[in-house]
């Protein structure tokens, strides 16, 4: 598990191909690696790796399947780029952003980039099967770092996020530009809460559910409207105990 504060960042270093395995060589930061273990588990951009080779006390290697190149932005990386790095949380250790499992669900490209003094806004692009699980004020995971949504547009197709200066010193969001793909990770919680409200409608309303998501939309609602107000119940419930 991870908890989505990215601790530095590191260099890819070299990369090379082998039976359809992909190999990286990081390059860290001095102190990242101390009591690093082959076995270990590293955040690298969101995707959670296997720790292959020890290679110095800055410098490790990893090993990367087929369906993780596929689903993450692993696979356009070259030699030399930059990528956000954290080591798997403790027990007992504090949760700053909120638990990550390392799983990338999607990549997708920034759609914009806006810069107002100190305020640093990415628009992230969005298709209709993850829409149900993003909303404002939610949780979500880009490249590793939990963040907050700012706002939704998901007729437009797009989700906004704000950084703060810290958090542009620390990751390599400062670095992206428009086109660039981004790792995401649902937050899993989100995820249980909406699927399970839309599965116990559609098996109590049974042939009524068609009708009944006809009213909402007539309404200017939707099922994973009701979904997420759930979400966000639920998350103001636990604030409370």
């Amino acid at each position: 598990m991870f908890t989505g504060i990215i601790q530095s960042i590191a260099t890819i270093d070299k990369i090379s191909d082998l039976q359809g395995v992909r190999s990286f060589e990081i390059e860290f930061k001095p102190g990242f690696c101390e009591d690093l273990e082959i076995g270990a588990s590293v955040s690298v951009d969101g995707v959670c790796l296997t720790v292959t080779t020890l290679i110095s006390a800055t410098r490790a290697s990893f090993d990367v399947m087929l369906q993780s190149l596929l689903v993450t932005t692993l696979s356009e990386y070259e030699a030399g780029a930059e990528v956000n790095v954290e080591r798997a949380a403790k027990d007992g250790a504090e949760i700053g952003g909120h638990p990550l499992s390392g799983h990338i669900d999607f990549h997708t490209p920034v759609a914009d980039i806006t810069l107002m003094q100190d305020n640093y806004r990415l628009r992230i692009c969005m298709s209709k099967q993850w829409q149900r699980y993003i909303f404002p004020k939610g949780y979500i995971a880009i490249n590793g770092a939990s963040l907050t949504i700012a706002n939704v547009d998901k007729k437009a197709g797009w989700f906004e996020i704000w950084l703060i200066p810290e958090t542009l010193r620390m990751t390599v969001f400062k670095d992206k530009t428009v086109g660039q793909h981004v790792n995401i990770e649902i937050e899993r919680g989100t995820q249980v809460i909406v699927d399970t409200v839309r599965d116990t409608l559609e098996e109590n309303l049974g042939k009524l559910y068609p009708l009944f998501e006809k009213l909402l939309e007539q309404q200017g609602l939707d099922v994973n409207a009701l979904a997420t107000n759930t979400v966000a119940i639920e998350k103001k419930e636990t604030k409370k105990r």
